[in-house]
């Protein structure tokens, strides 16, 4: 499905009728035989091009302001495809782990239907800005190891969002207009939410790491060296991190990285 705001609404529904009992999450099968990862339903636009390539804009300008929205409307869309990709993609995980992943796509399609609405009411709309694809990269590394997928989507590039929305509002209130404010009411809900999806990561991370006898921290230090992923940088929200299950000897390991 590659209209956005179809796959927000059909997203929504399926964890409706998950609640209601009316549907079944495990899958049948792995995907191992597929040579690659094939690319989720999206739309043409926007435009994906390389991270550094992406131009920076004030939001004290209202092409600016808009641009910032798009920025954090696509990664709310590739967030869905993220959380959907989970409960599709790994076999023979506990019945509370595809729970868990469906409501976390439920809530990003919630967190994607608020941001696009407001960009719209910008006169702008997803898919008017270029953007990149970094998210999906990682999803596509991680393809054939739920383990490396928990920690390095949710807890390593998800976790991001956690200790970037704070500097974001701040200086959106800076901005100080009414559609910068009501993008700061957004970003509360959607901080709010993150902590709790990045605790999923966090718990399933854990729990794969048990079940295989892994140490995790010095598990994750492998991962993020084979899979390239980035390195974290402060300043880190300390309370939300915490609140979405790092130990604090993760997080003095992100101070001593």
């Amino acid at each position: 499905m590659a209209e956005p705001g179809a796959k927000a609404v059909a997203t929504r529904a399926l964890f409706q009728a998950m609640q209601k009992g009316g549907t079944s999450l495990a899958p049948s099968e792995r995907l191992e035989a597929e040579p690659g990862l094939a690319l989720p339903g999206r739309p043409v636009r926007p435009e994906l091009i390389a991270p550094t390539a992406v131009p920076h804009r004030s939001p004290f300008t209202a092409d600016g302001l808009a641009a910032l929205l798009h920025a954090v409307t696509h990664i709310e869309f590739n967030a869905i495809n993220l959380a959907l990709d989970a409960v599709w993609r790994f076999a023979d995980m506990p019945a509370a782990y595809y729970a868990d992943w469906m409501r976390v796509a439920h809530e990003e399609a919630i967190h994607f239907g608020l941001l696009r609405e407001h960009l719209q009411s910008l006169g702008h709309d997803y898919g008017d800005f270029p953007a990149h694809d970094g998210l999906w990269e990682m999803c596509v590394k991680t393809q054939h190891d739920v383990t490396a997928r928990m920690a390095l989507v949710p807890r390593t590039l998800e976790a991001r969002g956690l200790d970037a929305t704070p500097p974001m509002q701040a200086r959106l209130r800076k901005v100080g207009t009414p559609a910068a404010l009501r993008a700061v009411e957004i970003l509360d809900v959607i901080l709010r939410d993150e902590i709790g999806h990045v605790a999923v990561g966090n718990r399933w991370y854990g729990w794969l790491c048990a079940q295989q006898g892994l140490q995790p921290l010095t598990h994750y230090r492998l991962l993020a060296r084979r899979h390239s992923a980035p390195r974290l940088r402060p300043p880190f929200n300390h309370a939300a991190r915490q609140a979405a299950g790092f130990s604090q000897q993760d997080l003095d390991d992100l101070l001593s990285a």
